[in-house]
């Protein structure tokens, strides 16, 4: 009897309470419109090409064939080295690392050439007695008998240096007339803007242009290419001699 007095209490507290809670049914009475989807409206979404999810495979070309010939040899070389179990871990290890082993490959390729490049330019300039640098430039010009200079070279049959002592020869006078301020660090064109003197002019630019030519150039030089280059120095020469 108290068992059942108990149950009645909570079968009706716990009614109140879930019954307090509960919420009243709301229905919709709004009118349901039928949409229909027409071709036009979807033509914005057909040609938007992030909506296109159509895989268009390509062709294979020669290319894909050689790689895949390539990578089945070195397949089979790690099959036989390895096993075939181990293989194609093996492989794919190799693979991540070949970057980098190309790229080293490729490093030490250049580092071997320009090394070797240098090398042959410090030997060719050992052998090369017409060789001149900037500090001689200067005390050549300011110092040396460049008269005799220039007979030296031709006696040795170093024509290339005989254009070069010439060409010094030509500035040294010039510097000694004043007609140019000759500075180590003032190039060929400078030396033309300062002449003043008008029939000085083209001569230079003449002397200017054979010697870059074939000394700056590289041009060798014989007896006869020699005393053609050489004509044009002593025409200006005598014109500066008529300055002086």
């Amino acid at each position: 009897m108290r068992r059942l007095f108990f149950v009645l209490i909570c079968f009706t507290f716990f009614g109140k309470m879930f019954g307090q809670d509960a919420l009243p049914i709301q229905y919709d009475s709004v009118t349901l419109e039928v949409k229909e989807i027409q071709d036009k409206n979807l033509e914005t979404y057909r040609n938007d090409p992030e909506l296109n999810y159509e895989e268009i495979k390509a062709k294979r070309t020669w290319w894909d064939d050689f790689k895949d010939w390539v990578g089945n040899l070195f397949l089979r070389f790690f099959e036989w080295i390895f096993g075939a179990e181990k293989a194609m871990g093996a492989f794919a290890a190799f693979l991540r690392i070949l970057p980098y082993v190309l790229l080293g490959v490729l490093i030490f390729i250049l580092i071997k050439f320009f090394l070797k490049v240098n090398a042959n330019a410090m030997r060719q300039t050992k052998k090369d007695a017409s060789f001149v640098s900037l500090s001689e430039e200067e005390h050549i010009i300011k110092n040396e008998d460049i008269q005799e200079l220039i007979s030296k070279a031709i006696a040795n049959n170093n024509y290339r240096l005989a254009i070069r002592y010439y060409y010094l020869f030509i500035l040294q006078k010039m510097t000694d007339q004043e007609l140019i301020d000759w500075q180590l660090q003032k190039t060929n064109e400078d030396y033309l803007k300062e002449i003043e003197v008008i029939e000085l002019k083209t001569p230079f630019r003449t002397i200017t242009r054979l010697y870059d030519y074939i000394w700056y150039g590289g041009f060798s030089l014989d007896q006869a290419r020699y005393l053609k280059a050489e004509h044009a120095f002593l025409e200006l020469q005598k014109t500066l001699d008529k300055h002086a």
